[in-house]
């Protein structure tokens, strides 16, 4: 097995700021199940939330706080503070953890 040199690429990348998300969702479960729920804004997941308790009877209901989320080619995929969005070089985006950023990306200068 050969080693191999990632070719270099310059990406567009940005620390995740409320806005760039593509939704919101929520995550909820019972003692048996676990439901997740998609929306386009904050205020239809908290709204949501809100009104969810009534739906369901019998079992506790444990809900989760809305978490953004982004559209990726491999899903969709929550997005946490601090967390960069890439654009790659087919406009695709993909979060990534700080420390992880840090450690494979530098600054490109001059880039074309």
């Amino acid at each position: 097995m050969g080693q191999w040199r990632k070719k270099p690429v310059v990406v567009e990348a940005e620390v995740y700021k409320l806005g760039m998300e593509d939704g919101w969702v929520v995550y909820y479960s019972n003692e048996y199940d676990t439901y997740e729920s998609r929306f386009k804004t904050k205020e239809a997941a908290e709204e949501f939330i809100k009104i969810r308790p009534f739906v369901i009877e019998e079992n506790d209901l444990i809900i989760e706080t809305p978490q953004p989320f982004i559209k990726t080619l491999e899903g969709p995929h929550i997005i946490r503070k601090g967390d960069y969005i890439i654009t790659g070089v087919k406009g695709e985006r993909y979060p990534c953890k700080p420390d992880i950023f840090h450690e494979t990306y530098e600054k490109a200068e001059n880039a074309s």
